[in-house]
C-alpha cells in the first residue's frame, strides 16, 4: 500500500496529496501592520499603504453614489454609438448583465450547443479543453476530479476555484473536490469560466477563478430536445428535455442518466438527475422564478496502480481496493426576486437551499463514513445603473449570507450499525460587497470594489473509541476583506485591453480547522486563513472579422498559505506557506469563409515556493505547458470532421516538494469526432461519431511520490475509445 501525502485524510476518497436571469445578464494583503498576537498589535509599515488604497476605494464609490443624486447632463440619444460593441453577455464577471468586451478579464463562454455537439458527457469533459484548466482523474470517469486553474493545482487545489450552479455555491465547507457528476449536461445553456481573482463579488474561494454553469430556462413555443450517447467501457447517456413559454410562465425540465463501467477494473459510474425551472413575470417591474434539482450518482474506486502493475495490467484495480466506493446525493431549491424601481435601479433577492449527502466506504482503510452537509443562502443585491453627467455608471450593492449545518458520522462497518464517532459542526458567514464601473471616456471604463467578511466556524467532536480525542464547543470567528481595481479600454469595434489588480483570501475549511479524519483530535484556533494579490494584463484583439486572439499574463502571490507540518498521523495544519502562482494564456479561433474553422489555446504555468527548504521549487501536480488545438472543417452532404489535439506537459509527482524524484511523463492525446447535422421540417438533428485518444496512447494523469516508504503510484487514463449519439430538437 503506498504510503500516505501529506495533507491527505484516511476516510478521504482519493484526495491525496451567476446567477442567470432576464435581468442579469484577497481578502486584502492582511497589512502584517495589524496582525494580533495574544491581544498585542504589531506595527508594520505595509499598513500606511493599506489604508491609503482604501481610502482611494472609498472616495471612488462615494462619488459615484453622491453624484447620482446629483443633476444629470442629459445624453443627446441622437449622438451615434461612438463604437460597437460585442452581443455576448455574461452574468459571472459582475454580479448582473454585462458584454465580454466590457470586463477586465480572461472569460470563455460555452454555450448548449458547443457541449452538443463536442459529444461530451460529463462537465469536465467540456471545460478540459480549455486554456489555463488541467483536471486530475482518477478512474476516467471519476466524480470527484480535481480541478487546476492558474497552476493551483499542487497537494491542495482545494478551495481555489469556485464553482457555482446557477450563482449557488457547490464548492464543500470541507477539503474535499465538486461532485462534477451533479450536473448533467442536458441541463446546461452554458457555461461561464472568469479567469483570475473573484473575492470582492465572491468572497472566499474565489482565487484562481470562476466558473458558473446556467441551467436552460423556457421561452418560446414548448421545444423538446432528446439525446441518446453510447460508447466504449459500456457507456450509455440518455438526455431528455422540454421547455417553453406561455404567457407570463415560463417552464424547463430536464433529466438524464449517465452510465460508464469505467476503463478500469472496479471504476463503474452512474448518475442520474434532473431539474425543473419555473419562471413568472408578474409585471414588467417584478418577476419570481423557482428552480430545483436533484442527482443521485454513485462510483467505485479503483486506486493507484505501481508501474509494475500498470505493466502487468494497466486496467486492474490495486489490490486490497476490491471493496472502496462512494454514494454521492444533492439536491437543492432557489427562489430568486426581481424587482424594477424604475430610475431608483433594480432590487434582486435570492434564497437557496441545499442538501449533500455522501457516503463513503474504504474498506482499505477500515473507515466507513457519512456526511450530511445542509447549506441555507440568503442573497440581496442592488444595482443602480444611472449616467453621471453623461457618463456611463453602474454601482451594485450586495450581501452574501451563508450558514452551513456540517454533519459527519464514522461506523465500525459497512453495515452502519454502531458508531465510532461523530462531528457536528457549523460555518456562517456574512460578507458584503461594493462594486462601480465608471466610463471617464466611451471607450475607457474603470472599476473599483471592496468585500468585507466575517466567518464563524465551530462544533464539537466526539469520539467514543479515543475519547481524548474529543473536543466541545469549540469556536473561531475569521475576518477578511478584500478590494480591486481594473482599467478596461476598448479598442475599436470588437477589440479590448486591460488591467486589474485584486486581493483574495481563503477561509480555512473545517477539516482544516477541526481534526475529526483519524489521528488525533482538536481545534485549531491559531490558524489563519490564507492571504493574497492577483495582478493581471490581458487583450481580446479581433484584427479581422473573422479572427480572434486572446492573451493574458498573470501573477498571483499567496501568504500564509495552509501546510502540513509533521507526519501523519501526529502532525498539524499552520499557515507557513508562500506561493507564487504566474503564467500565460493564449487563446485564438478563425474560421476561412463557411469551409472551415481553426481554433486552439495554450498555456503556461509556474507554479513555485516561495520560502522555506523548498524556496524556488516546482509546485507538484502542476504542469508548466499545456496547449489544445482543433481544426472544424465543413464537407458536403451536411457533414462536419473535427480533429482535435490536447498536450500535457510533465510535472513532478505529489509529495516531491524538493523537486529531487521523478516527473509525470508529458502527453499528446488526439481525438477525431465526425458530425452530420440535417433538418426534416421541424426537426433538427444532430448524430456524431467520435474517436478519443486516437493513438491509443498509454498514460496518466496524477502520480504520487512514495519514497522512502513505497513505490511511486499513478491513476492510468483511458485507451482508445469510441462513442457515437444521436440528437433531436423539435
Amino acid at each position: 500500500m503506498p504510503a500516505l501525502p501529506r495533507n491527505c485524510k484516511r476516510n478521504e476518497i482519493h484526495k491525496k496529496p451567476l446567477n442567470s436571469s432576464y435581468r442579469e445578464g484577497v481578502e486584502s494583503r492582511m497589512p502584517q501592520a495589524r496582525r494580533l498576537y495574544g491581544g498585542s498589535t504589531y506595527f508594520n509599515p505595509e499598513g500606511e499603504r493599506r489604508r491609503t488604497m482604501k481610502k482611494v476605494f472609498v472616495f471612488v464609490l462615494l462619488f459615484s453614489v453622491v453624484a447620482f443624486f446629483s443633476p444629470v447632463q442629459a445624453q443627446n440619444k441622437n449622438e451615434p454609438d461612438p463604437i460597437r460593441t460585442m452581443s455576448e453577455i455574461v452574468v459571472t464577471a459582475t454580479r448582473d448583465n454585462q458584454e465580454v468586451r466590457k470586463t477586465p478579464a480572461n472569460i470563455t463562454v460555452i454555450t448548449a450547443k458547443e457541449i452538443e455537439q463536442s459529444g461530451a458527457t460529463t462537465l469536465v469533459e467540456v471545460l478540459n479543453k480549455l486554456e489555463s484548466i488541467n483536471f486530475r482523474d482518477y478512474s476516467g470517469n471519476s466524480p470527484q476530479s480535481l480541478i487546476d486553474l492558474r497552476g493551483f493545482g499542487g497537494d491542495n487545489p482545494y478551495g481555489k476555484t469556485l464553482v457555482l450552479l446557477d450563482g449557488r455555491r457547490l464548492n464543500r465547507p470541507d477539503m474535499s473536490s465538486v461532485n462534477w457528476l451533479q450536473i448533467p449536461v442536458s441541463q446546461i445553456e452554458k457555461i461561464e469560466v472568469v479567469r483570475g481573482a473573484g473575492s470582492v463579488l465572491y468572497g472566499d474561494m474565489a482565487i484562481a477563478g470562476i466558473i458558473n454553469v446556467l441551467t436552460k430556462k423556457g421561452k418560446g413555443e414548448p421545444k423538446v430536445n432528446t439525446s441518446v450517447i453510447a460508447g466504449s467501457y459500456g457507456l450509455s447517456d440518455e438526455r431528455v428535455g422540454i421547455s417553453g413559454s406561455t404567457g407570463k410562465l415560463s417552464y424547463a425540465l430536464n433529466g438524464g442518466n449517465l452510465f460508464s463501467w469505467g476503463y478500469r477494473e472496479r471504476s463503474k459510474s452512474s448518475s442520474q438527475g434532473g431539474g425543473i425551472k419555473l419562471g413568472y413575470d408578474a409585471s414588467d417591474y417584478f418577476r419570481i422564478s423557482v428552480d430545483a434539482s436533484a442527482n443521485q450518482n454513485s462510483y467505485l474506486l479503483p486506486g493507484a496502480l505501481t508501474k509494475d502493475q500498470m505493466i502487468q495490467y494497466r486496467r486492474q484495480y490495486q489490490p486490497g481496493h476490491d471493496n472502496d466506493d462512494g454514494m454521492d446525493r444533492d439536491a437543492s431549491f432557489h427562489l430568486r426576486l426581481e424587482s424594477i424601481l424604475g430610475s431608483y435601479g433594480r432590487f434582486d433577492l435570492d434564497f437557496i437551499y441545499g442538501d449533500k449527502t455522501i457516503a463513503a466506504n474504504m474498506d482499505s482503510w477500515w473507515q466507513w463514513t457519512t456526511t450530511d452537509i445542509k447549506t441555507y443562502t440568503v442573497s440581496p443585491k442592488y444595482i443602480l445603473d444611472k449616467p453621471i453627467r453623461g457618463h456611463d455608471n453602474k454601482l451594485t450593492v450586495g450581501l452574501d449570507y451563508y450558514t452551513e449545518p456540517y454533519k459527519k458520522d464514522f461506523f465500525s462497518s459497512r453495515e452502519r450499525i454502531a458508531k465510532s464517532s461523530w462531528t457536528d459542526l457549523r460555518r456562517n458567514s456574512l460578507g458584503c460587497y461594493v462594486r462601480n464601473e465608471f466610463s471617464l471616456l466611451p471607450v475607457l471604463i474603470l472599476d473599483a470594489g471592496y468585500r468585507t467578511e466575517r466567518t464563524n466556524m465551530g462544533g464539537s467532536h466526539t469520539d467514543s473509541a479515543t475519547p481524548a480525542n474529543s473536543f466541545t464547543d469549540k469556536d473561531k470567528k475569521y475576518d477578511a476583506e478584500a478590494y480591486e481595481a481594473g482599467i478596461n479600454w476598448l479598442i475599436g469595434q470588437q477589440s479590448k485591453l486591460f488591467t486589474k489588480y485584486s486581493t483574495i483570501y481563503r477561509i480555512p475549511f473545517l477539516d482544516e480547522v477541526a481534526s475529526f479524519n483519524g489521528g488525533g483530535g482538536g481545534f485549531l484556533t491559531s490558524l489563519e486563513k490564507e492571504r493574497g494579490a492577483s495582478m493581471e494584463i490581458g487583450t481580446q484583439f479581433n484584427p479581422l472579422q473573422n479572427l480572434k486572439i486572446g492573451f493574458t499574463v498573470f501573477r498571483i502571490d499567496m501568504e500564509d498559505e495552509i501546510q502540513y507540518v509533521g507526519s501523519f498521523p501526529t502532525g498539524y495544519n499552520q499557515n507557513t506557506g508562500k506561493t507564487r502562482h504566474e503564467g500565460a494564456e493564449f487563446s485564438f479561433s478563425y474560421s476561412w469563409e463557411k469551409w472551415v474553422r481553426f481554433y486552439g489555446n495554450a498555456t503556461y504555468h509556474s507554479a513555485t515556493f516561495e520560502d522555506g527548504a523548498n524556496n524556488k521549487k516546482e509546485m507538484p501536480l502542476v504542469p508548466n505547458r499545456m496547449a489544445n488545438f482543433g481544426v472544424e472543417i465543413n464537407l458536403p452532404w451536411q457533414l462536419t470532421l473535427r480533429p482535435e489535439m490536447r498536450y500535457v506537459g510533465n510535472c513532478f509527482l505529489s509529495g516531491d516538494n524538493a523537486n529531487t524524484g521523478e516527473k509525470l511523463d508529458p502527453h499528446t492525446v488526439f481525438n477525431v469526432y465526425l458530425l452530420y447535422r440535417p433538418t426534416w421540417g421541424k426537426i433538427k438533428t444532430t448524430a456524431f461519431l467520435g474517436v478519443e485518444n486516437l493513438t491509443d496512447l498509454e498514460y496518466a494523469v496524477a502520480g504520487y511520490d512514495g519514497r522512502p516508504w513505497s513505490s511511486n503510484t499513478y491513476y492510468p487514463m483511458p485507451g482508445i475509445s469510441v462513442k457515437g449519439g444521436l440528437s433531436l430538437e423539435f
